[in-house]
């Protein structure tokens, strides 16, 4: 009999990815889904059992957690709440994590892993970094209180895995917050010569669900992007491509960072995205892929090529 799976954060753009990867290599009637409401019915498994099982629940109700962790072995917990105000991000983040993983763990789960942000480490330059050498420097609500929920789970000898920058159909904030960016300005951006850890969806989702369910998963914190880190210049290049898409052909001359920041001074959330692309967000750690011998997928450029249809329907023309 294989483990009994509670997946969290089904609805949202990695943990419905783990939740479908779940249903089709998880036996039939282990795998739970937590929600906060009604999801799409679950495909059918073997002689038309339920492939998954979803139960109704909050992070913020702690009584709706035990009830949801009862009989399981492992917890893949992928909901968070980004942006938003502090309250909402403190109860879901942190205190709803805690409750979350004080569950699984009265349960009897043997293993516990979480999705993570990078952003726990603040603003950069990280070249290279190795795991277990930067500081936890949070710089918003929301990479604060995620940086508390990771606790919890290391605390109880679960496992964290941390990307940087996540792209891939139903992205509908990375790359098009990139777009948003490039479009406030007059001309392209000469974003200079910094390097970004990056992946794929789908090869994200994969390494959650394949380390929730691996005996050689090591607990504790793990940077996980793909092994080949991505010149900005390719990055805004995707942008402009997109950009043009949406606008037409930019005709303008290329901007500085430098000229950016200032034509957009009274714009803080464009600003906040110019120095991240500016600075070097380089994470190396290969563990997740190398200890279990698993692909990390395609790099950057061949990657996005599979979802660059749903990213121009999604952007559309202006």
């Amino acid at each position: 009999m294989g483990p009994r799976i509670l997946i969290t954060g089904a609805s949202g753009f990695i943990g419905g990815r783990v939740a479908a990867a779940a249903a089709a290599t998880v036996e039939a009637g282990h795998v739970r889904l937590l929600a906060r409401g009604p999801l799409d019915p679950p495909a059918a498994g073997p002689e038309g059992a339920p492939a998954v099982e979803t139960v109704l629940g909050d992070l913020r109700d702690p009584g709706s957690l035990r009830r949801a962790c009862e009989g399981i072995d492992v917890l893949v917990h992928c909901a968070s709440a980004i942006g938003g105000d502090e309250e909402t991000a403190r109860a879901v983040n942190d205190e709803g994590t805690r409750a979350l993983v004080d569950a699984a763990v009265r349960a009897g789960a043997t293993r516990i892993v979480a999705l993570g942000t990078a952003s726990v480490h603040g603003r950069g330059p990280f070249r290279a970094a190795a795991p277990g050498t930067l500081p936890i420097a949070p710089v918003s609500a929301t990479s604060r209180t995620r940086a508390a929920g990771d606790r919890h789970v290391t605390e109880a000898g679960g496992t964290v895995l941390r990307p940087h920058l996540v792209y891939g159909t139903g992205d509908r904030r990375m790359l098009p917050g990139l777009v948003t960016l490039l479009g406030a300005l007059p001309g392209p951006l000469d974003g200079g010569t910094s390097r970004h850890s990056m992946i794929d969806a789908d090869s994200l989702a994969r390494v959650l669900l394949g380390a929730a369910l691996s005996p050689r998963t090591q607990a504790g914190p793990h940077h996980v992007n793909h092994p080949e880190p991505v010149p900005v210049a390719d990055l805004l290049a995707v942008g402009e491509d997109l950009l043009a898409h949406r606008a037409g052909p930019r005709r303008g001359p290329a901007v500085t960072v430098a000229e950016a920041r200032t034509l957009l001074a009274d714009h803080p959330f464009a600003l906040h995205h110019l120095d991240m692309l500016a600075t070097d967000h380089w994470f190396a750690d290969d563990r997740p892929w190398r200890e279990p011998g698993r692909d990390p997928g395609a790099p950057f450029a061949e990657g996005f090529a599979r979802h660059a249809e749903w990213y121009r329907s999604l952007l559309g023309r202006s």
